[in-house]
């Protein structure tokens, strides 16, 4: 308060001081204004006085009220006043009023403060009595000796001399505040009583200036009311001649009417003579629709008998097919019966007997196509005679004299030629049979592969021609070397079907679990494995699921893949054991293509329901190129004209070639065609009697010499015709590259010269050898016309709707005469187009000009449906002009697109509700220029109480555009207002929109309607006070008056907080309202600016990637690598990676919290300036309470008794932010290890141009947190670290707030964290650890992980028993061991046989660290053994830092000096190695050949058989063959044998396998049963001694012992 009075204190010091320095300055001026000259000499302070730092705002108050209006009034008049002495005059006024506002402000704050005085006296008064009460009451207690009353009331009497002792002080610091503000008043007293005579003057100028301006606006209203006269006087004179003309056009019109009444009675006699003829007609075409329903119920009872027939004879075959099926099926049930009777295999012979029947049927097919072609080849024949007499008919007429004749009738005969030879022309595929066909009949005998090429051409028949490109006919029809054209596709084709056939999975019906499974048990997802446009060298893998459809629970198990896919296909799959109904697994497919080329077959799988099979299919790189159309016809066009046409050549396949157009050489497929039957009559020659095929094949070999010379002929004739395409011409592209997936554009340009018909063919060549040329052809007719339109479509743009809009029409003529036009307008368009004039007479060599009046009416949408588009207003009207003695008329279009000149609302009436008198409702409307022009609009005769903007109501708008009008509605009056707005367009059409409202007035009232927020920084907060008033006013009684709710509804999105929002007023009283402005930032525009943020990097990322290409081309270059092979290889990979990298970011990146989110945040908080932001806040005032019998019911708010609040919110930006920002100032520590102390740190920054001193909040001094660096001032862009610890004591979760403030603002933070117990696992569950066989000297590792599932972060560390301080030294362990009772072979020690380098043959990877939380760490066990031994061992412990064991596990290993190995048996030696050195390696290569010659290592295997109800159970065990990878040996595989396999089998002993190899890395199981003899006896032993010989990089042969015995134990296995 003390501050606030200073304050005070000094803006009033400052307020005079430069009233006086402006009131010296007025003065200088007024005197240098006396002494000037003239008028014309006056001169003006260069810049006035300058105010106190602190009292700015009087400059803007006073440059907010220089009203521009005001000034130019003052001007106007310069022979009383200058414009410097009326804003003198303003500015006085305006610091009068301010110090008079000053004076009223002391005056509260001395009330106020005497106010407070008096409270504090009273006070002060009442807590004397007090303790004078309190004294007597303790003197009567003494003298009652009431040790505990008195020992209470004098502590009572302390606090209050403490409370009273206080009381004084504050009543001795607000007398002197008082003094100080009674000082302060009087000192502003007197400064207006100095200021009075200045205040006075400055009033009298003012009421002058008012009477001048009064004048000036009487003046300017009585010429207003002479320009009204002159106005109505025009308007009166308009009238008058407005109705003169609709006088002249009654009689125009009554002229007209006349007119059309007698046309009327002339169309009226040609109508009933046309009605008559109708008449007739119709009575015509009844009788011949009798007749022709007579002709079809007839047919119709033809095809019924027939049908019926048709149907008796199809059943009588079908039950004779029945028949035969049945005595097949007997006879080969008897065929069964009687071979198996014989003992042959029935399988086989059945088989046998299909591929004979199948023989049969392929050559009677044969036969039966030989005899087709051989018809058709007859009829081909037949038809070339035909064709070829034609053909010498017309060439033998005689050529005309004329050269250009001769050409051209040259031209006709080889169209005619070409037209006849234009059939249909055979495809590929017929050729390629007819030549098999031929083949076949010429060879003696068929074999296997003539049968495979006989099932393949089958499947070429059925190719349409757009399958194959066929070769031409007469090259290769007789042509004995000829081979079968079977393109890219028909292979594949062919190729598929087996595949498609493996799709469908056949398995027999099973039972399982009592019910029937049939059907597939498994589902592929995708069904079948598709490698497409696979590169060699390449890796490509593909993810499948199997899921099981079955209604049982089944298996599945891989078998593998077919042979043509092996060594290209692995599969992936780990058998997922028992699946449910439903479930599903997945294996991976990995594609790695050696070869270049199309590969298909199939991955095999087992299930109880049986084998089935997914498809693989793998197709290289193709071209597949096709055009848009193969046939192009540029139609009917005038000589001289240049017509383009283009034609795309697209490349759907992932294989570039090179292309080359040019035109064809060879004849066309027409001409095909009509060399060879089509399909029907190939169809019809197959049902011709054998009689006449055996006549056709003797024609055949009479004809064949003929036919051939016939078709040389002929191709020499087309050879030699003139081309047709000196009109037609290629553009410029005729050659080059089309890569993959790629279109290139083929112009081509026909220019005729000479009237008639021009053709070209072209062919589109590839250096691709499996793709076909392309065959296009190209057709173009040229005409000429004497008389036609220059400009055959007439463009009348955009129209609108009762406009006219007139266009010429120049008819050209090149006749020699002159020729009668008639302009014809189709009926739909009469009442819209007129031509004048509708005839005409065109002059030799000349033009003819007409006019077109187009005013298109409102009726055009109905009246020429089929012309124009309703949707898109487009307009397209042919017109014909008739020429005198021409039979085609010559055509041109009237195009026009045609609109309205409608204005829209968007709505038809604006409703402002109701509205206080004292404030003001805006409403927006849209408003819509639904035409395709730009139109003017704007609203006339506004009533005063309307205000309209922008632009005052007036404006332009765009085609289409839509543009928002506020309409602010303020009542004067409480009643009601119905009023109406016409907006008038341009084109003067008025469009009105309805308005209403009602006025009203409130019974409460706001203490301030208007709130005006301090500069608040984004991130802090303002607050402001208000009353909510209930004056009571309108009612005599208070208790008459009822109590009324109110209710403040800020907007959902503001950044504004209302408390309380809702309460209850009672007459006469008031609620205080406090109102919280937070300002933040707009959501959407953080996520504009975090996608602007991912283009800049994304566009950063590709420009480095463009560097790095462009060094690395360089490079290369200089290693002598060709530079076109790497630039493309660098598009492509620039264009992967831009595919790579998506267009805009992740959703995950646009959460609150992200790394880019926060980053954007921070980007829009450095570069706010301000933002003000205005809200309108409705406070709704209720009719009255609910009574007390129904305190549940809801209060009624009435409309009527809304108020407004009015909020300015300038938001700033803050000087104080934390880096890296964050949304939310929070301070997670996370969860903490309790004990454990966390440090963080947090960085707050300085984006202010002001140095900040920083201050903080007081802490919890018993709490976990604590601020351990003291604060400093900051300076501008200087960033400081507040760090802040947290130590958990309890196992719970801790929360403290933090504000870091300074001048501006204050910063709040929270602080957070849990005190957790850490949760460690381990992915190996402890145990064993085997590393199986090694080489020596060679390394093997294992990794395990350990997952701190805790979220804190552990330290741990790894122990090895070997180096364990603890362990007993001497070999004090083994010794243990062997003076035991040592009886289990599969004891060990923990610490086992280590190295003889003294190194740890066992190690640990990292031996100790920290595990983040929720992270893993991988611990590296490595196995490297330095000599052969198989008694590895160690212990390994994975510990906590708090000496807690996450887990133990032992470590065992094997090493060998060789790459093969054998594993298993009975353990013969103890598991400790002797304590004396090892040998030297002369004496250990002694030891070996010492070993070889004794006949092997011994091995000892014991089977043990057990007995039980069910009897003997045989004894298995099992032995290990293993291969050790190594790089070293030359031999990578191990193979095994046994000898004298037969001695152990009369034992009964058997071994499984007894010889085979092991790859490199992999183990084989050698199982040994052994199953007791008939005349075994009890308690024997069966002991039998074989060799086995394992051959690596050395061979050993192995001494086997087997010792069998029957035992009594259950588990018969050892």
């Amino acid at each position: 308060m003390e501050a606030e009075e200073q304050e005070s204190a000094s803006d009033l010091d400052q307020l005079l001081i430069w009233m006086n320095r402006t009131e010296d300055v007025s003065e200088e001026t007024e005197i240098s204004s006396l002494n000037s000259n003239g008028p014309g000499n006056e001169t003006f302070p260069d810049e006035e006085s300058a105010l106190p730092p602190g009292l700015e705002w009087l400059e803007e108050l006073s440059e907010e009220d220089d009203i521009v209006g005001d000034l130019a009034v003052a001007a106007s008049d310069a022979k009383k006043k200058s414009i410097t002495e009326t804003a003198r005059m303003f500015k006085l006024r305006r610091n009068l009023d301010q110090l008079d506002s000053f004076h009223r402000q002391k005056e509260c704050d001395v009330l106020k403060a005497r106010g407070e005085l008096q409270l504090v006296r009273q006070n002060t008064e009442r807590m004397l009595e007090q303790r004078k009460n309190l004294e007597k009451e303790i003197e009567q207690q003494k003298s009652a000796e009431n040790n505990v009353a008195v020992f209470r009331l004098l502590a009572q009497h302390k606090n209050l001399c403490q409370e009273l002792q206080n009381e004084e002080e504050v009543e001795a610091y607000i007398n002197t505040q008082l003094r100080q503000q009674e000082l302060e008043l009087s000192e502003v007293e007197l400064e207006l009583g100095r200021f009075s005579l200045l205040q006075q003057q400055v009033h009298e100028e003012v009421q002058v200036f008012q009477d001048l301006k009064a004048q000036k606006a009487a003046t300017r209203l009585q010429q207003e009311r002479k320009a009204r006269q002159n106005l109505q006087r025009k308007m009166q004179h308009l009238r008058h001649k407005q109705e003169a003309m609709i006088k002249e056009e009654e009689a125009v019109h009554q002229k007209k009417i006349e007119e059309n009444r007698a046309s009327h009675k002339i169309a009226a006699k040609h109508l009933r003579e046309t009605i008559r003829r109708m008449h007739q007609q119709d009575a015509e075409m009844e009788q011949q629709r009798r007749e022709f329903m007579e002709k079809r119920m007839q047919a119709v009872t033809s095809l019924k008998s027939n049908i019926t027939a048709t149907q008796e004879s199809i059943r009588v075959q079908q039950s004779r097919a029945k028949v035969n099926a049945q005595k097949k099926e007997q006879q080969e049930i008897q065929l069964k019966e009687s071979l198996q009777a014989q003992g042959i295999n029935i399988t086989r012979h059945m088989y046998q007997q299909k591929q004979l029947e199948e023989m049969r049927r392929k050559q009677e097919e044969l036969e039966e196509r030989q005899r087709s072609n051989r018809m058709e080849i007859v009829d081909r024949i037949l038809q070339e005679e035909h064709l070829a007499e034609r053909r010498n008919r017309r060439l033998a007429r005689p050529p005309q004299p004329s050269t250009t004749d001769g050409r051209a009738s040259q031209r006709r005969v080889s169209d005619k030629l070409q037209y006849y030879l234009d059939s249909s022309p055979p495809s590929a595929a017929e050729e390629g049979a007819i030549v098999e066909l031929r083949k076949f009949s010429d060879s003696s005998g068929s074999s296997d592969i003539e049968v495979e090429e006989e099932t393949v051409q089958q499947e070429v028949d059925h190719l349409s021609l757009a399958d194959s490109l066929a070769e031409p006919e007469f090259c290769g029809l007789w042509d004995q070397n000829y081979k079968i054209p079977v393109n890219e596709r028909t292979v594949q084709l062919v190729r598929d079907k087996p595949v498609m056939a493996c799709a469908k999975i056949i398995t027999p019906n099973k039972k399982v679990g009592g019910k029937e499974m049939t059907g597939a048990s498994f589902m592929s997802k995708p069904e079948i494995i598709l490698f497409k446009d696979f590169e060699v060298g390449e890796t490509y893998k593909k993810k499948i699921i199997l899921t099981n459809i079955s209604y049982i629970i089944n298996h599945c198990s891989f078998l593998g893949v077919s042979a043509q896919l092996k060594g290209f296909i692995s599969i992936n799959f780990e058998p997922p054991g028992s699946l449910s109904p439903g479930m599903s697994c997945d294996l991976l497919a990995i594609f790695q293509p050696m070869i270049n080329e199309d590969l298909q077959g199939e991955v095999q799988f087992a299930s109880v329901g049986g084998p089935f099979s997914v498809p693989v299919r793998c197709t290289m790189k193709k071209c597949q190129l096709e055009v848009d159309s193969q046939f192009l016809d540029f139609g009917s066009h005038v000589v001289g004209q240049t017509i383009s046409r283009t034609i795309t050549l697209t490349n759907k396949g992932a294989l570039a070639t090179l292309f080359s157009l040019d035109t064809s050489t060879c004849p066309t497929p027409e001409t095909h065609h009509a060399q060879m039957p089509s399909q029907n009559s190939a169809n019809t020659c197959q049902e011709t009697t054998s009689d006449d095929q055996k006549s056709s094949a003797t024609i055949i070999q009479d004809q064949s010499a003929e036919l051939q010379q016939k078709q040389t002929d002929v191709d020499v004739h087309i050879d030699k015709t003139p081309s047709d395409s000196s009109d037609i011409s290629l553009g410029n592209v005729r050659e080059g590259e089309i890569g993959p997936f790629e279109s290139i554009k083929l112009d081509l340009i026909f220019t005729p010269t000479v009237p008639g018909e021009a053709k070209l063919e072209l062919d589109i060549k590839f250096s691709d050898l499996t793709s076909s040329p392309i065959c296009i052809k190209v057709r173009g007719v040229a005409v000429s016309l004497p008389v036609w339109v220059v400009q055959p479509s007439i463009d009348l743009r955009i129209c609108m709707f009762d406009h006219l809009y007139q266009d010429n029409i120049i008819i050209q003529s090149s006749a020699n005469t002159a020729l009668n036009l008639t302009f014809e307008v189709c009926l739909e368009m009469r009442k819209h187009i007129e031509i004048l004039p509708k005839t005409g007479l065109i002059q030799a060599q000349s033009s003819f000009n007409a006019q077109l009046k187009f005013l298109p009416r409102c009726s055009l949408s109905k009246d020429a449906e089929k012309y124009f588009d309703s949707d898109t207003g487009v307009l397209e009207v042919p017109m014909t002009v008739q020429v005198a003695g021409q039979v085609q008329p010559v055509r041109f279009t009237v195009q026009a697109v045609v609109t309205s000149s409608d204005l829209k609302f968007d709505r038809t009436e604006v409703d402002f509700g109701y509205c206080s008198i004292h404030q003001s409702v805006r409403c927006s409307v849209c408003l819509t220029n639904l035409s395709l022009l730009p139109q003017d609009f704007g609203f006339l005769d506004i009533p005063e109480f309307i205000e309209i903007q922008p632009n005052d109501g007036f404006g332009t708008l765009l085609p289409q555009e839509t543009i928002q009008l506020d309409l602010t509605f303020s009542a004067s009056k409480a009643k009601k207002y119905n009023f109406q707005l016409t907006c008038k367009s341009g084109v003067n059409r008025d469009f009105p929109l309805s308005c209403r409202g009602v006025g009203v007035e409130p019974p409460l009232e706001l203490s301030h309607s208007l709130v005006k927020f301090g500069a608040t920084a984004v991130g802090d907060h303002a607050t402001a006070l208000l009353h909510v008033i209930y004056s009571h006013s309108g009612c005599s009684r208070k208790a008459a008056a009822p109590p009324r709710l109110f209710s403040f509804t800020p907007p959902p999105d503001a950044d504004i907080r209302i408390s309380p929002s809702t309460g209850c007023l009672l007459p006469g009283k008031k609620c205080l309202v406090q109102v919280t402005f937070r300002p933040r930032l707009a959501q959407q525009d953080i996520k504009d600016e975090t996608l602007r943020l991912f283009r800049e990097e994304k566009s950063e990322r590709n420009r480095h990637t463009e560097q790095e290409t462009k060094k690395e081309i360089p490079l290369e270059t200089r290693k002598g690598k060709k530079v076109s092979v790497n630039q493309k290889n660098s598009k492509v990979s620039d264009a992967s990676q831009a595919d790579r990298v998506p267009e805009s970011p992740k959703p995950a990146d646009t959460v609150p919290g992200s790394q880019l989110y926060e980053k954007a945040r921070g980007s829009l908080l450095r570069s706010f300036t301000h933002r003000y932001n205005d809200y309108t806040v409705p406070c709704f005032v209720s009719d009255g309470d609910p009574t007390e019998e129904d305190q549940g019911a809801q209060p009624v708010w009435s409309p009527l008794n809304t108020l407004h609040l009015r909020l300015q919110c300038p938001a700033v930006r803050p000087p104080l932010v934390v880096v890296p920002h964050k949304s939310k100032n929070i301070i997670d520590f996370q969860q903490v290890v309790i004990g454990e102390r966390v440090v963080k740190a947090l960085t707050v920054q300085n984006i202010s141009k002001e140095s900040l001193e920083l201050r903080t909040s007081l802490l919890d001094l018993l709490g976990p947190f604590s601020l351990l660096r003291p604060l400093r001032s900051v300076r501008p862009g200087e960033t400081y670290s507040l760090v802040l610890a947290f130590c958990p004591t309890l196992e719970k979760k801790y929360c403290e707030t933090l504000e870091v403030q300074c001048k501006e603002m204050t910063l709040a933070m929270t602080l957070q964290g849990e005190g957790v117990v850490p949760i460690v696992t381990c992915s190996h569950p402890g145990g064993l650890l085997d590393f199986g066989f090694v080489l020596e000297k060679d390394s093997t590792s294992q990794v395990l992980k350990i997952q701190n599932s805790s979220a804190v972060g552990v330290g741990f560390r790894v122990l090895l028993q070997s180096l364990s301080p603890s362990r007993p030294r001497g070999g004090a362990e083994q010794l243990d061991i062997l003076l035991s009772n040592y009886r289990d072979s599969g004891v060990q020690p923990v610490v086992g046989t280590q190295n003889y380098s003294g190194l740890c043959v066992f190690s640990a990877v990292p031996g100790g660290g920290s595990i983040a939380p929720g992270q893993s760490q991988d611990i590296t066990v490595t196995f490297e053994p330095d000599h052969p031994s198989v008694h590895y061992s160690d212990k390994l412990t994975i510990q906590l830092m708090n000496k807690t064991n996450v887990c133990v596990m032992d470590l065992r290993g094997a090493a060998s000096s060789h790459n093969m190995f054998l594993h298993g048996g009975d353990q013969l030696t103890v598991p400790i190695e002797s304590l004396l050195p090892p040998l030297t390696p002369s004496q250990s290569q002694l030891a070996e050949s010492e070993g070889m010659e004794n006949s092997g290592i011994p091995v000892l295997v014991t089977l043990r058989a057990s007995i039980s109800r069910e009897g003997i159970r045989p004894a298995v065990r099992e032995l290990q063959v293993g291969c050790i990878p190594s790089t070293q040996s030359s031999k990578k595989n191990v193979e095994f044998q046994w000898d004298s396999i037969a001695s152990l089998q009369q034992q009964g002993f058997t071994v499984e396998p007894s010889k085979g190899s092991v790859e490199a890395g992999h183990r084989r199981t050698i199982t040994l049963t052994w199953t007791p003899q008939g005349g075994y006896k009890p308690y024997e032993v069966v002991q039998v001694c074989v060799p086995l010989t394992v051959k690596g990089d050395k061979t050993n042969v192995y001494r086997v012992t087997l010792m069998a015995l029957v035992s009594t134990a259950t588990d018969g296995g050892h």
